[in-house]
C-alpha cells in the first residue's frame, strides 16, 4: 500500500470515480427533469382547445379579469395506459394551472399559492405563450404542471428513465474499471524509472561507481536520471582524486620518514657519528613533516569551509612589501631580482593580512623555484573594479598549455621525476592548492597565465574593504 505506483493508481481511480459519479448524477438528474418537462409540455399541447378558449376570453374582455371562472373547472390531459395496467383505453389526469399576463404577473393559480407575484425566469421559460393568432401578440403565459411530480410519468415513461439510469450506472462502472487498469499501467510506467534509480543508488552505495542509469521517461524523470549520472561521475572523479591524494600523501610522508629511519639506523650502527650536523639534517626532515601535516590540515579545513579568517581593512601594499623583504635573501642567493609595481591609489581590501601574506609567499616561492639565475620576479597590484588585483610574474621556463588546468591540484608536478632537491627545502607540493583555498575563502579568485619559454603570471583578487561607517552624534 505504501508503493508509489499503488498510490498513484488509487489516486487516479479516485479522481475518475468522483468525476464519473458526478457526471452520472448530473446526467441522471437532468434527464429526469427534462423528460418530465417534456411530458408536461406534451400535456400542455394536448390542452390546445383550452388555450383557444383563453384567447377568445381575452379578446372579448380585453384583459384577464374574471378568468378564474373559466379555469375553475380545471384542465385535463389524456394519458395512454402503459404496461402493467389493463389495456382499457385512455385515462385522464388533472393539471395544475398557472396563468400570467403579458407582463409576467400571475393572475390565476389553481393552487392559490402564487397569485399576484411575477413569474420566475425558469417558470417563464417553461410556460406556453398565449398569443392572438392573427397578430401574434403575446397576451399571457400558461404553465401547466402535474400536482404530484412522481405521478407525471406512466409506466412506459418510468421504464425509459430506469433504462437510462441503468446505462449510466453500467457506463460509470466500466469507466472506473478502465481507470483502474489504465491507472495501474500508467503508474507503473511512471515509477519504473524511479525503481531503477533506487536500484542504481543501492549499487553505488556498495561501491560500484561505474553504474549508470538510462535517461528515459518524462522530462522531469529524464532530468533526475541525468543528474544521477552526473553525480556518479562526480563521485567517481572524487574517489579517483582521493586515491591519488592518499598515494601522494603516502609518497610525501615516506621520503622524510625514510631519511629519518635510514640516518638513525646508520647512527645506531656507528656508520654516522652523532654530531651536530647530522642532528641538524634530521631536524630539517622533521620540520618538513610538520609543515606537510599543517598544510594538509589547512586544506582539510578549507574543504570543510572552516578556515578561520580575521577579516579587516588591510593595506595590501604593505603586506606585499613585507613579504618581498622576507624572501629577499633567498632571491639573492638564487641570483633572482625581486621587484614590485604597486599603484599609488591602491584602496584597502577586506582581508586577513596573515593569510594574504601566506598566499603571496606561496606564489613567490613557486616563482623563485622556476626562475633561473639572472631572472626577474615582479609583484604587481592595481585596482580592478570592486577588488584589488595582485599578480606575481616570473621569467622562468613557463607552463605548457596542457599543464595549466592542473597547476592548482594537490601534489601535482609538471615533471613527476623532479627530485626534492630541485625544490625549496620546506616545500610540500601543496603551496598553490593552499593559495587557491585561501583566496577563494576571501571571496576572490585565482588564475594562472603562461607562455612556454616566457615565464608565468599568477594572479588573484581580493574584495575592497567596505567604506567606514560614522556613528551619528
Amino acid at each position: 500500500m505504501n508503493r508509489l505506483w499503488v498510490q498513484l493508481t488509487l489516486a487516479f481511480s479516485l479522481v475518475v470515480l468522483v468525476a464519473v459519479g458526478a457526471i452520472a448524477f448530473l446526467i441522471n438528474r437532468a434527464t429526469g427533469a427534462e423528460f418530465r418537462q417534456y411530458i408536461t409540455h406534451s400535456g400542455m399541447q394536448a390542452a390546445g382547445s383550452g388555450i383557444q378558449q383563453l384567447v377568445e376570453y381575452y379578446q372579448q374582455q380585453g384583459n384577464w379579469e374574471g378568468v378564474e371562472k373559466l379555469l375553475a373547472g380545471g384542465v385535463y390531459v389524456a394519458e395512454p395506459l402503459g404496461i402493467g395496467r389493463p389495456m382499457m383505453g385512455i385515462a385522464e389526469r388533472r393539471l395544475d394551472i398557472l396563468l400570467a399576463d403579458a407582463g409576467g404577473r400571475v393572475v390565476f393559480d389553481s393552487t392559490h399559492q402564487a397569485e399576484g407575484r411575477r413569474l420566475r425566469s425558469g417558470e417563464k421559460s417553461r410556460a406556453l405563450k398565449v398569443t392572438i393568432p392573427d397578430s401574434g401578440q403575446v397576451i399571457g403565459y400558461l404553465l401547466l404542471s402535474f400536482p404530484d411530480p412522481a405521478a407525471r410519468l406512466g409506466v412506459l415513461e418510468q421504464a425509459f428513465l430506469n433504462r437510462v439510469r441503468r446505462v449510466l450506472f453500467i457506463g460509470a462502472g466500466l469507466a472506473v474499471g478502465l481507470a483502474l487498469v489504465v491507472g495501474a499501467f500508467l503508474s507503473h510506467s511512471l515509477t519504473a524509472p524511479l525503481q531503477r534509480l533506487a536500484s542504481a543508488a543501492r549499487s553505488v552505495g556498495k561501491g560500484h561507481l561505474d553504474h549508470q542509469v538510462k535517461v528515459e521517461g518524462s522530462a522531469e524523470m529524464a532530468e533526475v536520471g541525468q543528474a544521477f549520472n552526473e553525480m556518479i561521475a562526480a563521485l567517481k572523479d572524487a574517489e579517483l582524486q582521493r586515491k591519488n591524494l592518499m598515494a601522494d600523501i603516502a609518497h610525501e610522508l615516506r621520503t622524510p620518514l625514510t631519511v629519518l629511519q635510514g640516518n638513525l639506523q646508520a647512527i645506531l650502527d656507528g656508520v654516522y657519528a652523532l654530531d651536530r650536523a647530522e642532528i641538524s639534517h634530521l631536524y630539517d626532515e622533521t620540520r618538513l613533516l610538520s609543515r606537510l601535516v599543517d598544510d594538509l590540515r589547512e586544506l582539510a579545513l578549507a574543504d570543510a569551509g572552516q578556515l578561520q579568517l580575521n577579516l579587516r581593512p588591510t593595506d595590501v601594499a604593505q603586506v606585499i612589501l613585507s613579504t618581498l623583504d622576507t624572501l629577499a635573501l633567498a632571491a639573492e642567493a638564487q641570483q633572482v631580482t625581486l621587484t614590485s609595481q604597486i599603484a599609488d591609489d591602491l584602496p584597502p581590501v577586506q582581508a586577513d593580512p596573515d593569510r594574504v601574506a601566506q598566499v603571496l609567499r606561496n606564489l613567490l616561492v613557486n616563482a623563485l623555484r622556476h626562475t633561473p639565475p639572472g631572472g626577474l620576479v615582479t609583484a604587481q597590484a592595481r585596482p580592478a573594479g570592486d577588488a584589488v588585483e595582485i599578480t606575481i610574474a616570473d621569467t622562468g621556463e613557463g607552463i605548457a598549455p596542457e599543464d595549466l588546468p592542473h597547476v592548482f591540484e594537490r601534489f601535482w608536478r609538471a615533471d613527476p621525476s623532479r627530485a626534492r632537491a630541485d625544490r625549496f627545502a620546506d616545500s610540500t607540493g601543496l603551496g598553490l592548492s593552499i593559495a587557491q583555498s585561501l583566496v577563494e575563502a576571501h571571496g576572490g579568485r585565482i588564475w594562472v597565465e603562461s607562455t612556454p619559454g616566457k615565464g608565468a603570471v599568477f594572479g588573484f583578487t581580493l574584495p575592497l574593504a567596505p567604506p567606514p561607517s560614522y556613528a551619528s552624534t
